[in-house]
């Protein structure tokens, strides 16, 4: 087995390696661009590590684990254009840097060339990877089409928002674990277990995600504090903030998630008072352990050695145990 650090390492050399550069430029030079700007690239990374879980070269999931890095840059394009954002990962976003028409139609090619890279793999194991990919792909925009309507609502659900969060975000890191399964040709049961881990794993991320906006250390969060409630987010603090507070505090917090003021220093800290006072940081800290344990879970079911589970746990202890 590699490290985290190795894996990435591999990863990154092989995107920068990675060549499309095809003809007409205006359509493969912003795909280009945008899968040279880098980031964490963890859902690869998890694709490789799952497959030599499974003892399996991590060299045959490349294809699988490029495949799942162009999609999950695919939908960054795209959303960047419903958002409307100016930056992605600190650079000048495609629409911005091409112009609208071109960041749809390079974002579709980006789609289809993912597609394109389970091609290497043999007759069974590419309709598996296609399988799950195309359910993935269609759970992402599905998620996306909640967050847009949550937006508009003022009746989200606990239920509700666990299910964007879980379509938006989580399956796309169970599917990339799977792929790496899919790819060791494991056992069924081994690959949705796996895929359990990650889904699980990817609710419990993105839960504490909404924690840190809020509470978190803003010289490690790596993102601007405050930046949901600005963003008047309904986030799971926030509906069980509306769940828990008193009508004083339930008005107020309606209020203040209807407004933008310009300067929203006194906004963030009041929010956040309300956050505590209710209760609700602490049953968000509940839900985060929650969905961890439920992962940790599935790792005993798996007929993989107590050292593999053991790379597993320490993975997923490191993933959640994020500055706050």
């Amino acid at each position: 087995m590699h490290s985290i650090s190795e894996y990435q390492e591999v990863i990154s050399s092989h995107f920068n390696s990675l060549v499309v550069a095809k003809e007409p430029k205006n359509l493969y030079e912003p795909i280009q661009y945008i899968l040279s700007l880098g980031g964490k690239r963890m859902r690869p990374v998890l694709t490789l590590m799952t497959a030599e879980i499974f003892d399996c070269n991590y060299k045959k999931a490349l294809q699988a684990a490029t495949a799942v890095e162009v999609f999950h840059n695919f939908s960054l394009i795209h959303d960047d254009i419903m958002d409307d954002a100016p930056l992605r990962r600190g650079k000048v976003t495609v629409h911005e840097k091409w112009n609208i028409n071109t960041g749809i139609l390079s974002g579709d090619a980006m789609l289809i060339l993912a597609y394109q890279y389970f091609e290497d793999y043999e007759p069974s194991v590419f309709r598996d990877l296609a399988k799950l990919f195309s359910k993935t792909a269609l759970e992402v925009c599905e998620g996306q089409q909640y967050d847009v309507d949550f937006e508009t609502r003022d009746d989200v659900t606990i239920p509700e928002y666990l299910k964007m969060i879980e379509y938006k975000t989580a399956v796309l890191v169970g599917a990339a674990m799977k792929m790496g399964a899919i790819v060791a040709e494991t056992s069924k049961e081994n690959a949705d277990l796996i895929y359990d881990f990650g889904l699980n794993l990817g609710i419990a991320f993105q839960l504490q995600d909404d924690y840190l906006d809020a509470f978190g250390n803003p010289e490690t969060f790596g993102k601007q504090i405050g930046g949901d409630i600005i963003e008047n987010k309904k986030t799971y603090l926030y509906l069980k903030a509306l769940e828990f507070s008193s009508k004083d505090d339930k008005d107020q917090l309606l209020h203040l998630f209807s407004i933008q003021p310009k300067d929203n220093s006194d906004k963030i800290e009041t929010v956040k008072s309300i956050f505590n006072e209710s209760g609700a940081s602490k049953v968000t800290q509940e839900a985060i352990k929650e969905y961890t344990q439920k992962a940790f879970e599935t790792l005993q079911k798996m007929d993989i050695s107590e050292e593999k589970k053991q790379i597993l746990y320490v993975f997923g202890e490191k993933l959640m145990n994020r500055n706050v």
